[in-house]
């Protein structure tokens, strides 16, 4: 019984030992594997939150760029419109092109690529921009829907396009220095366009309101089709006249309101690079010059209103005047006393000087105020030049300004003291966009006398009737007018081969509703054997617009007995 019973213990005992220790070590190996997941686990979070954190600092750039690109893009503007409701300017959607740096795969071949289809890029500069691993660049604003095309067949990674607007301007530069044009981002650089945007439009945008969003037109006083015509008979003139330059202006008397404005050369504003070429600057309203004898114009209507001279005065023209050291004289000299009329005609220097002497050079000054030509204009244009006046006002100066040298005004500054001399003496401020007869109203200032526009009125008719404006005269259309010859100054002096005439007119004269000015810079004689003096070369030229433009406006010609036109009389 020993014998057995100790084997059978001892192997008990020997079997047992082993479940002991085979326990033992399994609980060690599940406790290290759990460790070991733990850390795999601690490496994998690790990981994600370590790419999650690069991802972020990846994106953060990026995002504020295309935040940025895109508030540039979205901003749209309202369509300008003329008068009929024609549009002036508007805009149309287009492609822009751009790179996300750091999606490039292939710099190299993304720069051949590009440049193979928009050759006018800089290739220098567009391998910076793909190779800066910046989130956003420009490439290219504003392509053709052709290039977008091609671009986007090349399949390269991180280039794309962006729609944006662009503006659009139907008539080219048939109004280029009224609408203005703007830049690559659809901002407002000159005309009405910087108008608009310094009066409302930039603080709309600002706040978020003019994001991609139709707004109201902005119309115009402007009317295209009279517009069209003042610019075509201007490129006419110029070419027949071989001149350097030219401006024209159509303007309602009775409102202020500006109907069409030209002045050559011009730009066309889908192209903005024309604007800044110097010789295409808006001479209408951002130039000043010498006006000549259109200025016995104010002048006349100064004596007059003044009571120191009537209309049936008469001043001695047989000799010149000596002041300053100077002699004036006549270009055409009758060297004979002349009536107040024959002075207006004739165009004299003399008489024109001794009527201003009889008036007195304070009342000069004071009148040429009060018809705001001693100060800037202000209109919807941000282009409008201040007058150039002498340093000193004294005899000689006041002599020579009234005959139009030694002040220098812009040509709307001088169509609009015109209105005022004729539509009864209202001096009304010029304006591109419409305005009711309220406005009309109120803003309106008395200047001179009715009587004196009356006798105005007369003395402009019978200009074209019998003096200098006689190739203005428009059959029906009772044409009035003052011509003007200014020599232009060449270092200091004047040269006498070098004008710029003028015409500066009014229709119908019974009841006078628009002034046409055309100026004329250098012009040239038509043919060997005549002069080039403004008679010959403006005068014809604003017939020619009021005999296109009338009908337009509403005005028909109007008749008496037998088809004469109309006369007035004083």
């Amino acid at each position: 019984m020993t014998m057995v019973s100790e084997p059978e213990s001892f192997l008990q005992v020997r079997r047992a030992q082993p479940r002991i220790a085979r326990g033992s070590v399994s609980s060690s190996a599940v406790k290290s594997r759990v460790y070991v997941a733990m850390l795999a686990f601690a490496c994998v979070y690790a990981a994600i939150a370590g790419r999650l954190v690069l991802l972020a600092q990846m994106d953060e750039a990026p995002s504020t760029a295309w935040i940025s690109a895109q508030d540039t893009v979205a901003a749209s503007r309202p369509d300008l419109v003329d008068r009929n409701g024609e549009i002036l300017a508007t805009d149309i959607k287009t492609a822009s092109l751009y790179a996300e740096p750091r999606r490039i795969l292939d710099v190299d071949e993304a720069v051949e690529g590009l440049i193979r289809v928009l050759p006018q890029l800089d290739e220098t500069v567009v391998r910076r921009r793909l190779d800066s691993g910046a989130g956003f660049a420009w490439l290219q604003r504003e392509i053709t829907p052709q290039q977008a095309e091609r671009i986007h067949d090349l399949g390269l990674p991180g280039i794309g396009f962006l729609s944006e607007n662009q503006r659009f301007y139907p008539g080219g530069p048939t109004a280029g220095h009224i609408v203005g044009s703007v830049n690559v981002d659809n901002q407002g650089l000159a005309g009405v366009e910087k108008y608009i945007d310094e009066e409302w439009l930039s603080d709309l945008q600002s706040l978020g309101f003019a994001s991609d969003r139709s707004m109201e037109p902005v119309r115009l006083s402007v009317d295209l089709r009279v517009q069209h015509v003042v610019r075509d008979e201007l490129a006419k003139a110029m070419e027949r006249y071989r001149a350097i330059a030219a401006v024209g202006i159509v303007l309602d008397a009775k409102t202020g309101e500006v109907v069409a404005m030209s002045s050559l050369p011009d730009y066309d504003p889908n192209d903005r690079s024309q604007a800044l070429e110097k010789d295409r600057l808006n001479r209408a309203t951002g130039g000043v010059f010498e006006m000549g004898s259109v200025f016995k114009t104010f002048t006349t209507a100064m004596a007059l209103d003044s009571g120191a001279v009537s209309i049936n005065d008469s001043f001695d023209a047989t000799r010149p005047i000596r002041a300053g050291g100077r002699t004036i004289s006549d270009f055409h000299g009758k060297n004979r006393i002349l009536s107040v009329p024959e002075i207006f005609i004739y165009s004299s220097n003399i008489g024109t000087a001794k009527m201003m002497l009889a008036t007195g050079i304070d009342r000069q000054k004071e009148f040429l105020t009060r018809l705001h030509l001693t100060e800037r204009l202000k209109t919807e244009l941000p282009e409008n030049a201040a007058p150039l006046l002498p340093p000193k006002w004294n005899e000689l100066a006041a002599i020579t300004i009234s005959f139009g040298h030694g002040i220098s005004v812009t040509p709307m500054q001088t169509a609009v003291a015109a209105a005022a001399l004729v539509n009864g003496g209202t001096l009304l401020p010029p304006t591109f966009v419409p305005r009711d007869p309220g406005e009309v109203q109120a803003v309106g200032k008395q200047v001179i006398s009715p009587e004196t526009s009356r006798v105005m009125r007369y003395l402009f008719r019978l200009n074209v009737l019998s003096g200098s404006g006689r190739r203005a005269d428009v059959p029906g259309y009772t044409v009035g007018g003052k011509t003007g010859t200014a020599e232009k100054i060449e270092n200091g002096r004047y040269v006498s081969n070098k004008r710029r005439n003028s015409f500066l007119s009014a229709f119908p004269m019974d009841d006078p509703r628009y002034i046409v000015l055309v100026v004329l810079d250098e012009p040239k004689s038509e043919r060997e054997g005549i002069g080039a003096t403004a008679g010959l070369n403006t005068a014809p030229t604003v017939g020619a617009i009021i005999r296109r433009a009338a009908p337009m406006l509403g005005v028909m010609p109007r008749f008496g007995k037998g088809d004469e036109p109309i006369e007035i009389s004083y």
